[in-house]
């Protein structure tokens, strides 16, 4: 853990995310989104959260509830940021005349809101579709190039290999999107989120020069997860490369392999996360440590008025009492 070095009072449940100019903390109460508003003001809302586990409990059995936790935590966050984009003002800008251009203002005029439903959907699946090729074909077609210039030398190692370039890719893909204004804003909010956990987990009063002192680099951060599953896919693939090398020469079938066993990876991702939240051994510092080297990308110093909002959203979702969010 960067520059947390000292033991933690206690390892708190309470995780959130960063929004657009807010964030959302979860914890024993539920979940609060904290926005900065255009007027200055900080608007804190409490937000309904239903689990499937609740429902069916199966859905709560390890392994299985890292997948259900996953989808629902994309769902979720995805309402969380739309609600920020609202308070934030930035449907507003988005949407006034003066800085529609030409193309934008005949779709609103002539396009309805099922048909720009249409389009939202279009774009979403091209959106998968784009990683999909970025993360999963374009890693196997280059080490079946590689492969073949080395004279099959990476035969045995290809999931391997597949990793460090699908790791590489990754780390481009975010370097090049932290450079983006409105990116960098919403990283530094991540930080801020990072930081209020950590005061409040060294058992500091929530004051932003306390908030200010400590790591912007958690071990619990979606950042994390994303590494754990990579490495995690690299020992499973491996494993399936070892058993059966006739699957792993032919490329579609390799892909459609990687595809099928995403949510046991998944899953397994998750509850190792869950024992990196009780634990802190040489083993839990090992797989967390590449999703810390990220967060250097992935957050960002934030300023006083971020600090705030981090803040208000955490005090939102917490009880009087420190021992009912423990993990």
């Amino acid at each position: 853990m960067a520059k947390n070095k000292e033991k933690l009072q206690h390892k708190t449940s309470v995780g959130g995310q960063a929004l657009i100019e807010g964030v959302m903390m979860q914890g024993p109460k539920g979940a609060a989104v904290s926005v900065r508003t255009p007027d200055g003001s900080i608007d804190t809302e409490m937000v309904d959260v239903k689990h499937a586990k609740d429902k069916f409990k199966p859905l709560g059995w390890p392994i299985i509830r890292g997948v259900v936790a996953y989808i629902e935590s994309m769902l979720f966050g995805y309402k969380c940021l739309m609600m920020s984009a609202e308070k934030s003002g930035l449907e507003d800008i988005e949407e006034s005349e003066e800085n529609m251009s030409k193309l934008d203002k005949w779709l609103n005029d002539h396009l309805n809101k099922k048909v720009m439903g249409v389009l939202t959907a279009v774009a979403s699946v091209l959106g998968v579709l784009l990683a999909f090729g970025l993360f999963f074909y374009l890693p196997t077609v280059a080490v079946n190039f590689i492969n073949k210039l080395s004279g099959e030398a990476l035969t045995n190692y290809r999931a391997l290999f597949e990793g460090i370039i699908r790791m590489i890719i990754f780390v481009i893909y975010i370097a090049l999107v932290s450079l983006m204004k409105d990116i960098k804003r919403t990283f530094m909010y991540h930080g801020a989120e990072h930081k209020t956990i950590f005061c409040y987990e060294n058992g500091l009063e929530l004051t932003t020069e306390n908030v200010k002192k400590q790591s912007r680099f958690h071990p619990r951060c979606g950042t994390s997860f994303i590494f754990v599953i990579i490495i995690i896919s690299v020992i499973i693939s491996s494993a399936i490369s070892v058993a059966a090398p006739q699957l792993r020469d032919q490329t579609i079938i390799w892909m459609a392999i990687k595809i099928l066993i995403l949510p046991l990876i998944t899953g397994l991702s998750y509850e190792f996360i869950k024992y990196a939240g009780r634990h802190d051994n040489i083993f839990v510092r090992i797989l967390a440590a590449p999703g810390l080297w990220m967060q250097r990308l992935t957050t960002k110093e934030p300023d006083e008025d971020m600090i705030e909002v981090a803040i208000a959203s955490f005090k939102a979702v917490i009880t009087d009492n420190p021992e009912d969010d423990k993990i």
